[in-house]
């Protein structure tokens, strides 16, 4: 059975990061961008990071620019960003595709997972959030309305 821990991804600095770096932890996958109407849950999710992290919750963050070009800079300028805006202190990932042909596997694998709205699959906008157990499976797909701080009740009961 596939996890999300057989999954790899290249991290902010341009490094590859196997998932199974976090095995046993539960994750919150999210697609991030910089200029997007829902760029302020940065401050959520990263208070999420420092409140549930101590007790096994790691916030992952890709940046994606397939919704309205909101993620138009590198990745130093993400990093850069996120640090100097919101203090971003979780993992953050490369600029991937979460739809169409050259989505990353991750994500094709997320939305196999959990599909979507009336059993849409595709992502529909930043922010969407994947609450992944300490077993590697998915438990709950989140639209990107879904504020961080929403996510407490699932996060508990995933860390239980």
């Amino acid at each position: 059975m596939t996890s999300a821990f057989d999954f790899s991804a290249v991290d902010i600095d341009g490094q590859p990061r196997s998932l199974d770096t976090y095995r046993g932890n539960a994750l919150l996958v999210v697609n991030v961008a910089s200029q997007c109407g829902f760029t302020p849950q940065y401050t959520g999710l990263e208070q999420l990071w420092r409140e549930y992290g101590p007790r096994g919750l790691v916030v992952l963050g890709f940046p994606c620019d397939q919704f309205g070009n909101q993620e138009p800079g590198d990745e130093s300028e993400i990093r850069n960003f996120c640090s100097l805006n919101y203090d971003v202190t979780f993992p953050l990932f490369a600029k991937i595709d979460v739809n169409g042909a050259g989505a990353h596997p991750l994500w094709k694998w997320l939305k196999d997972e959990k599909g979507g709205f009336l059993g849409i699959d595709a992502i529909k906008w930043n922010f969407s959030k994947f609450l992944i157990g300490r077993d590697g499976q998915v438990i709950k797909r989140y639209a990107p309305t879904e504020k961080p701080e929403s996510l407490t009740g699932d996060i508990e009961s995933a860390l239980a």
